[in-house]
């Protein structure tokens, strides 16, 4: 019966945006993020992810950073967010007087057309910076450097934001980004499955066997308990893997976690809910992604980052079923982990603007643009104490469970110079786990293995 219902899915359904910070996963997480990108997302991320692969239609131009004389180029990947900041970049155009319009490009078209222009094209003026991408923007000098500019704004304190955002993108004491946003990661659920199979909506009680408990009480000839894929890292494994006292990279991002036993737990943990058909099996998902067949009403819990709001808002299923709580936690209320991201405003360091590109991303910073970004729920604020107006954008969800995230164990997207490289790799080899094909251990031992050698390199 599932097969049937995804053949008409795959039909009439258009691919879903899982990028925020992720991006990214997200980064396909994506940022994320936002902020999760795609790749991993094939969506910031996800980034925040995370920072993935957005749904909307997104322009795929042959370059990017072309503006009209006197005109300001604005390039970023996530259609979701176009609409809402297009109308912070007008206001700040009122105040100006220069014209500025955004441009979408596809998460991987991003990074492939802003590589192209880095190496002898045109770079946009401005421009959304992630997690994955930012080491290696920094150090080929292709930022802008934003350091004097900020020391002397009256309108620009980094201790206003969130710290490993702004650390993030930090090199040798030069800042190159003015941090966007902030995501969290949170259990999004369909009311009415849980309804309809009997089980309670979860809450801040859940350890993480009882969302396993649950996805095997919501899983029946019409839809599944969860759904996630292997590109699912920040939004999804990557939490659990922390929660569980694991890790991804160390912290001094000269070694991979994944032979530490209790990651190869975490991910134990994962992978048996795919065995045990408590969510779609690989060739499935890979055909469609876990948030497309969320909106559809095919799978009754995601894991997603905060940058999905719009997408989910503004999907008629998920604005009338759906609703947020926080992710579970592994033995108490303290081991309740959210990976976060957050993207930054940069500039070209070649820009032919220069004066109008500092202006526009010191605009994105100040506290009054955040708090219109997250007023008109594009997402939630990098400056502290803003986010409260991004819960309060909506009424057909309660966005309670993505704030009380960041009051819970933050741990910031995992990332090192070649992050997409061993990210890639991960999502690959994390194929064999999820199709049975190699035991879910020896999988994670190749990962760290393969992940060491490209880490030595850096």
């Amino acid at each position: 019966m599932k097969k049937k219902v995804l053949a008409l899915l795959l039909s009439v359904t258009t691919a879903v945006s899982l990028i925020g910070c992720g991006g990214a996963d997200s980064s396909g997480d994506t940022s994320a993020p936002a902020d999760e990108p795609a790749a991993e997302d094939t969506a910031d991320a996800g980034d925040s992810a995370d920072a993935g692969d957005s749904a909307d239609e997104a322009e795929e131009p042959t370059s990017i950073g072309s503006s009209k004389e006197g005109e300001l180029s604005i390039t970023i990947w996530d259609e979701n967010q176009r609409a809402g900041l297009q109308e912070i970049v007008d206001d700040w155009s009122k105040e100006s007087g220069v014209k500025a319009t955004i441009q979408v490009v596809g998460w991987n078209d991003y990074w492939t057309l802003l590589e192209a222009g880095a190496s002898g094209g045109e770079l946009p003026d401005v421009f959304w910076m992630h997690s994955n991408q930012a080491q290696k923007y920094m150090e080929n000098d292709m930022l802008l450097d934003l350091t004097d500019k900020i020391a002397s704004s009256d309108k620009i304190k980094l201790d206003d934001y969130y710290e490993g955002i702004t650390n993030l993108y930090q090199l040798d004491g030069k800042q190159y980004a003015v941090p966007k946003d902030i995501d969290t990661i949170a259990l999004w659920y369909n009311k009415t499955i849980f309804d309809e199979m009997g089980v309670d909506y979860p809450d801040d009680t859940w350890t993480w066997d009882d969302f396993a408990e649950a996805a095997k009480k919501l899983t029946n000839d019409e839809h599944w308990g969860y759904a996630i894929a292997p590109s699912n890292n920040q939004d999804s494994f990557y939490n659990v893997i922390y929660s569980m006292g694991g890790k991804v990279i160390s912290d001094d991002k000269k070694s991979s976690g994944y032979d530490d036993p209790n990651t190869i737990k975490a991910m134990e943990f994962v992978t048996d809910l795919v065995k045990n058909g408590y969510c779609p099996d690989l060739n499935t998902i890979s055909e469609t992604s876990a948030d497309a067949l969320f909106e559809a009403g095919k799978v009754a819990m995601v894991t997603q980052g905060s940058w999905m709001l719009a997408a989910f808002r503004d999907n008629e299923y998920t604005h009338d079923n759906c609703d947020v709580a926080v992710l579970p936690y592994t033995k108490t209320p303290d081991d309740r982990v959210s990976i976060y991201n957050g993207l930054g405003w940069a500039a070209a360091a070649n820009t032919k603007n220069p004066d109008a590109a500092w202006s526009l991303i010191e605009y994105f910073g100040t506290k009054e643009a955040q708090i219109k970004q997250a007023e008109l729920g594009v997402t939630m604020a990098a400056f502290k104490g803003c986010s409260d107006a991004w819960v309060k954008s909506v009424d057909c969800f309660n966005l309670d469970g993505h704030m009380q995230m960041l009051n819970a164990k933050l741990v910031f997207r995992p990332y090192s110079k070649y992050t997409t490289v061993w990210e890639d790799m991960q999502t690959e080899k994390l194929k064999e786990a999820w199709t049975g094909d190699k035991a879910t251990a020896d999988v994670c031992k190749d990962i760290a293995a393969t992940m060491n050698d490209t880490l030595a390199e850096e």
